[in-house]
């Protein structure tokens, strides 16, 4: 790295944190890049096999640490550790992805190499500057541990919502969600900004059953969302869909979506341009395949939930066109063990989507409402109300604009 490059990089990194941050970072830096040490090399480099272990545990005592502190404070935002995935496992996840996104020379490194490349304070510096999660993670350190997050605070200094999402729909149920805290960190970070604040769960097999009809009316012209799969070998992945879900035979959404995997490792799989294949939802036609798919084409998703539920295929030889992502799952017809839907951010102003026993005026969800909802076996007569029966056989003959008139 050159003079320049090197003094402007140190500008921005100054700029990015506090001057207390910065006395902390100088600390860990001189510590891991072995400046301090009679083992130093040439430009401050630190051995490899010690750079390593060292970045390891920095990682992982940070990310351990703010949890921690969130939890304590009280500031976990509707998160509870108890009701989310593995923990321990999630930890060690993210600490991996995070130590894979350090460069040398303006390459990208698998875990696996890094114990094969030196790196200094200018590398150490150029990462922390580059991957978000790491300047987030110190922010909240630094406010915690000096108790700056009491009201007057708020907005100035650091705030939880830097780092984890409002969590709306499973505090107050016995809802556990596949999810770990660690890995919804690292979605977060990965979507639009105006997707981060807020998540709220739409749909989990565990609340709503194992039904696709169901699952498709939760779902519905709610926004954009998140779709959480987990099969029965213990892979979780999904996609982020940035447009509301409408049940058509044609492919919908825009580039802004991505598949990901968050199991066995962290990764995100963007568009590449190459199609417009983003977003599938069908059900209850002869002549088009019926169920949920991202990316790819028909018979051949990066990522596909079969209307007969409970069955997918992730197919991806070698990669998928839409989004370049490999085969998700733990093989390529998957069986669904868990599979959830999150709306992230505000939920869109114009959704008139009808919440029980209503009429529903929209074409797509008035069908599956009434293919599937208990309230209306119990209203055509198969329960206990026979006597409504005419009445719903009437609404069966409406169109949604007509239903909408009688509401």
């Amino acid at each position: 790295m050159g003079n320049s490059e090197s003094s402007s990089l140190d500008v921005a990194w100054r700029s990015k944190f506090s001057t207390e941050e910065q006395t902390f970072l100088s600390v860990i830096f001189d510590s891991i890049s072995g400046s301090d040490t009679a083992e130093e090399t040439k430009d401050g480099k630190a051995p490899q096999k010690q750079f390593t272990l060292a970045m390891l545990k920095f990682i992982e005592d940070m990310i351990v640490s703010v949890i921690h502190l969130l939890q304590h404070e009280k500031m976990l935002k509707g998160w509870n550790v108890e009701k989310t995935g593995d923990y321990n496992l999630g930890i060690t996840r993210l600490t991996a992805y995070l130590m894979s996104e350090l460069k040398a020379e303006g390459e990208d490194l698998s875990a696996e190499k890094l114990h094969a490349v030196e790196f200094g304070q200018s590398e150490l510096k150029d990462w922390v500057y580059r991957v978000s999660h790491i300047p987030n993670f110190l922010h909240a350190l630094i406010a915690l541990a000096l108790h700056l997050t009491k009201p007057q605070y708020h907005g100035e200094f650091f705030s939880a919502t830097q780092v984890l999402p409002q969590c709306l729909g499973i505090k107050y149920t016995g809802v556990f969600t596949v999810l770990d805290i660690p890995s919804v960190i690292y979605l977060k970070s990965n979507l639009p900004s105006e997707n981060q604040s807020q998540w709220k769960l739409l749909f989990s097999s565990q609340a709503h059953g194992e039904s696709f009809s169901r699952f498709s009316v939760q779902i519905l012209h709610k926004g954009p969302t998140l779709l959480i799969v987990k099969d029965s070998f213990g892979y979780i992945f999904g996609g982020f869909a940035s447009c509301s879900w409408e049940l058509k035979p044609q492919f919908q959404g825009d580039s802004k979506c991505f598949l990901f995997t968050l199991s066995p490792h962290l990764g995100t799989f963007n568009s590449t341009g190459y199609n417009d294949h983003f977003m599938y939802l069908n059900h209850g036609q002869q002549t088009m395949p019926n169920g949920l798919g991202m990316g790819g084409q028909h018979s051949y998703f990066g990522l596909w939930i079969d209307s007969n539920y409970g069955q997918g295929h992730s197919k991806a030889k070698p990669r998928c066109t839409t989004y370049s992502s490999p085969q998700l799952s733990a093989k390529e017809h998957f069986t669904v063990d868990t599979l959830e839907v999150w709306m992230v951010g505000n939920p869109p102003k114009n959704d008139l989507d009808c919440l029980g026993p209503q009429i529903v005026v929209r074409e797509e969800v008035w069908y599956l409402q009434l293919q599937d909802c208990d309230w209306w076996g119990r209203m055509s007569g198969r329960g206990n109300h026979r006597g409504s029966g005419a009445f719903m056989m009437f609404l069966q003959t409406l169109s949604p604009m007509d239903a909408e008139k009688t509401s």
